[in-house]
């Protein structure tokens, strides 16, 4: 691939990557996505075999992403100390208002049924990495997986209500919660 179709890739992939993260896969359109990206909708096809390719690799990418973030927690904390250490980042009011390069889960999950099977076979595959990294034993893994499921249904409600005050409530509940 020639270096100016590789920009211009990830020109797109960035710009469906922010439209997912504030509409979630389905809305945006290839016409929305190209024209945030600078550019026709002609070329689309150029790069990608369909709008479900472009936000099926977009949203292997925000999970990674996610993923990548859990490496920064130290491995040898206790598995409760590091579910209290994602909670705290996760349940911000930075990560709250970060709709341009945060989780994009809040903004998928109602969807996803009704998506090809392989988003859904990315998101067990990320929940599976993700309650390991957070736990220290398969007995715990499930106390892995309620806490994050607290967590995205906590943010998906903070997001909802917005900067406010109950916003707020929810982001230190669901986080005391986990803690």
């Amino acid at each position: 691939m020639s270096d100016k179709k590789a920009q211009t890739r990830e020109r797109i992939l960035q710009a469906a990557a922010s439209a997912m993260l504030r509409h979630g896969p389905r809305e945006p359109g290839v016409a929305d996505v190209m024209a945030a990206a600078g550019l026709t909708v002609g070329g689309f096809y150029a790069h990608f075999a369909s709008k479900d390719a472009l936000m099926l690799e977009v949203f292997d990418q925000l999970l990674r992403k996610r993923r990548e973030l859990m490496t920064l927690v130290d491995p040898s904390l206790p598995g409760e100390e590091r579910r209290a250490l994602a909670a705290s980042f996760y349940l911000s009011r930075k990560h709250r208002d970060a709709l341009r390069s945060g989780c994009p889960l809040p903004s998928s999950l109602g969807v996803v049924p009704q998506l090809p099977e392989a988003y859904r076979e990315m998101l067990a595959e990320h929940l599976e990495v993700i309650s390991a990294r957070l736990c220290d034993s398969p007995e715990e893994a499930d106390m892995a997986l309620a806490d994050i499921a607290l967590m995205v249904g906590g943010l998906a409600l903070a997001r909802a209500l917005g900067e406010s005050d109950l916003s707020d409530r929810v982001l230190r509940a669901a986080k005391a919660a986990v803690i």
